[in-house]
């Protein structure tokens, strides 16, 4: 049985996210968990792909090779309706380099400043991908509804959370606690519906 799960991102975020979601898996296995900050040598590949799903394959798939273990590895972020689902795919690079969270969340209000609130439909996508080697291949995808507030909120979360309102809320995720964005978010449900698979390759391994 495999006895490390590699969460391969630099995100802290994510990985105390996927920590949280993936604790009833380690207690029950005893399987350890490690994020990207215990392998400084290994260099990020190039993230080309067209699709959350292609980007978090192409992660999952080097890692596991690279490091020889299971790798589990996401692509997210934030698709705007009337910007034709910008940034999309380019969620965390979006407005070009140098940027952090609040710079890129800033520059995305701005650009949506004239946009009525009718038309500020927004969703989170996020895809996962856990490989092993080249037969363990798993992936699933989960979004959330909702829409893009006039102005950030919160102090919780990360990325755009301060400006992202889900459907039914009329807080932003950034002022919700952990348990209740992990219940609704978009990575939550990509792990809820990927866990149950996990969770049969490593009893089976």
């Amino acid at each position: 049985m495999a006895k490390t799960i590699l969460i391969a991102t630099q995100n802290k975020g994510k990985v105390d996210e996927m920590r949280r979601m993936l604790r009833i898996i380690t207690a029950d296995l005893g399987i350890t968990l490690a994020g990207l900050d215990a392998f400084p040598e290994i260099e990020s590949p190039e993230e080309n792909g067209a699709t959350f799903i292609e980007n978090a394959t192409i992660k999952a798939r080097y890692y596991a090779d690279a490091l020889q273990m299971l790798a589990i590895a996401d692509d997210s972020g934030l698709a705007v309706d009337c910007l034709q689902g910008a940034p999309g795919v380019r969620s965390a690079r979006y407005g070009g380099p140098g940027l952090n969270d609040q710079d890129r969340y800033e520059l995305l209000l701005e650009n949506m400043k004239h946009i009525p609130d009718a038309e500020r439909d927004a969703r989170f996508v996020c895809a996962v991908c856990i490989a092993g080697n080249s037969t363990e291949v798993l992936t699933a995808e989960g979004t959330v509804e909702g829409s893009i507030a006039r102005n950030p909120r919160g102090e919780n979360g990360f990325g755009y959370d301060p400006i992202f309102i889900p459907e039914g809320e009329t807080r932003t995720v950034a002022e919700l606690s952990e348990h209740e964005k992990d219940s609704i978010s978009h990575r939550g449900r990509a792990m809820r519906a990927i866990i149950p698979d996990l969770y049969e390759l490593l009893r089976a391994a």
